[in-house]
């Protein structure tokens, strides 16, 4: 007789994972992909400007991973787009919301973000998980596990840091 699989005993369910959008975020505003690489769209800013802010924010939470929610791993691959981040932040990157051998790669950018993390969330059976993104679309229910970026200032925001340390605390402590 098969016993069924309490998803509490799923060690996948233990997992603390936050989901990273880049643009929007990370730095403000957006960036493009030129011949040269990828710059910002405002060439007064520059790209990840807030890390040291993210990697101050997670450092009580050792055992938290990274999830790329971003566009840029469609656009560059995965191993690119985790290797743009600060070493302390790539570190804990252990995966992307993202992959081309989706059924339905190709209609990803037209997928709410909110129903991209949910894949994730569902298919990892995670109960531990936050997102900080500037899309809040297709989060439904679940903007209680979302820290809104307003695009223009990103994390730079302090009244969004302090949303951020609020949720990590509510999620992972």
């Amino acid at each position: 007789m098969d016993e069924k699989k309490d998803v509490r005993d799923d060690p996948a369910s233990k997992r603390h994972v936050l989901f990273l959008d880049f643009d929007g975020v990370m730095h403000r505003l957006g960036a493009v992909r030129t011949r040269r690489g990828i710059i910002s769209t405002t060439p007064s800013i520059q790209l990840f400007e807030f890390s040291n802010i993210l990697i101050e924010c997670l450092e009580p939470y050792a055992i938290l991973e990274i999830v790329l929610s971003t566009s840029w791993v469609r656009a560059l691959g995965y191993q690119r787009a985790r290797n743009a981040l600060p070493p302390l932040l790539r570190e804990r990157v252990a995966g992307a919301t993202y992959h081309s051998k989706y059924y339905d790669a190709r209609a990803w950018p037209t997928m709410g973000r909110g129903i991209q993390i949910l894949r994730y969330v569902r298919t990892h059976r995670l109960t531990r998980w936050l997102a900080v993104d500037d899309e809040i679309d297709g989060f439904d229910e679940y903007l209680s596990h979302v820290v809104r970026c307003d695009e223009r200032l990103g994390l730079g925001d302090v009244e969004t840091q302090n949303l951020l340390k609020l949720r990590l605390a509510e999620q992972f402590l």
